[in-house]
């Protein structure tokens, strides 16, 4: 998820917190900035969102083996993030960025 993503109004507060702004930063950085399903790929691409696979919702985002374990991140693209969203019928702006 990028900076500038407008989060669905539970989740607001949790993107803008400390913890996971640095769990982010982390994720991308050991991923080398690169989006994980286009390297898969062959390609060189830089990711711009942290993703969640198991998307947060109000049961689970106070769950830190949801929100920030690793295992549930993808660092994606714009184009993979717009893609992974329409496959799952949710809106994304021309940004990549998620909207309900």
């Amino acid at each position: 998820m990028s900076v500038s993503e407008t989060p669905t109004r539970f989740a607001a507060e949790f993107y803008k917190s400390h913890v996971w702004k640095k769990c982010k930063k982390a994720y991308a950085n050991s991923r080398s900035g690169l989006c994980e399903r286009c390297a898969a790929r062959g390609l060189i691409v830089p990711g711009e969102e942290v993703h969640h696979k198991k998307h947060l919702t109000p049961e689970n985002i106070t769950d830190p083996a949801v929100a920030l374990n690793w295992n549930n991140l993808e660092l994606l693209c714009k184009d993979c993030h717009i893609s992974e969203h329409r496959r799952k019928r949710w809106r994304v702006d021309e940004s990549g960025h998620v909207i309900l």
